[in-house]
């Protein structure tokens, strides 16, 4: 897969793209649903399929904060090539790409590049106030020659699977939820740097993620069994990983652990402190 930083870094022999705009945060089975529509329809138009992401959250500069990442941006990139995406243009977002309208946006893609269309779901848009509608990206392309295919979000058991509502069920310790909107156990990758007193591997993350509730969790970093150790909105793994990086699949609460701290008051309903 080419890697390119920046839609005025594409080039024409990058070939003829077939285009899907969004964020692309957890790679969800939503993602991957709309991963086969543009795989599948750049081939029909002889095109190679492309996603335009961007290199941090666009809410950073549309609210001021950022929600958590549910994927780290390598773990991103390896999981859009393994979907069959050729070319994944990594745009920076700032305050210029905010009030930059959809047509100029579209306009230096294809001052570059042979632009076969676009894929959008019904309530997708870019470019400023988001005025990029399929609709008027359909007039837009009509007028100048390019596609527009637009494909129903993907649903399961009748609801859109979004990131949003996977951020919440992390959130909310729910990782069994979680896990089915993903099609995978919640992961996370991380920097090993240090060790803590009681001999845990104490992990960093170089940008904000999502992290379940304080406790402890059963984890496998790098396919070794483990525990997630989470506290005061950081983590730990215990035994130590080996590596310097891991990557951590996030399995379920630690049952047992919970249990070991139940307290139960007379006359009182039992509760429950995190470990």
């Amino acid at each position: 897969m080419d890697v390119v930083h920046g839609v005025d870094a594409l080039r024409p022999d990058h070939g003829r793209l077939f285009v899907v705009v969004g964020v692309f945060d957890g790679l969800h089975l939503g993602h991957r649903y709309l991963l086969e529509h543009l795989v599948a329809h750049a081939g029909a138009r002889d095109a190679r399929p492309t996603v335009i992401t961007f290199d941090h959250h666009p809410d950073e500069i549309l609210t001021g904060a950022a929600p958590p990442l549910l994927i780290d941006p390598g773990e991103r990139l390896e999981r859009l090539a393994g979907a069959g995406v050729s070319v994944t243009v990594v745009q920076h977002f700032d305050a210029a790409l905010r009030t930059t309208p959809y047509d100029a946006f579209v306009g230096r893609i294809r001052s570059r590049v042979d632009l076969a269309g676009f894929l959008m779901t019904p309530d997708a848009a870019f470019g400023f106030e988001r005025r990029g509608t399929p609709e008027r990206l359909a007039e837009l392309g009509q007028a100048v020659g390019f596609d527009v295919v637009v494909v129903e979000p993907f649903t399961l058991d009748g609801r859109t699977v979004s990131s949003s509502a996977i951020r919440a069920a992390i959130a909310r310790g729910d990782l069994a939820t979680a896990a089915t909107l993903l099609g995978r156990p919640v992961s996370l990758r991380a920097i090993v740097t240090g060790q803590d007193p009681d001999g845990l591997a104490e992990l960093g993350f170089p940008l904000p993620v999502a992290l379940p509730p304080d406790g402890r969790y059963r984890a496998l970093a790098d396919g070794e069994e483990g525990r997630l150790h989470v506290r005061d909105g950081g983590a730990a793994f215990t035994p130590p990983p080996a590596t310097v990086q891991v990557t951590i699949d996030v399995v379920e609460p630690d049952v047992a652990a919970t249990r070991a701290v139940q307290v139960h008051d007379p006359g009182k309903p039992a509760t429950i402190r995190r470990s």
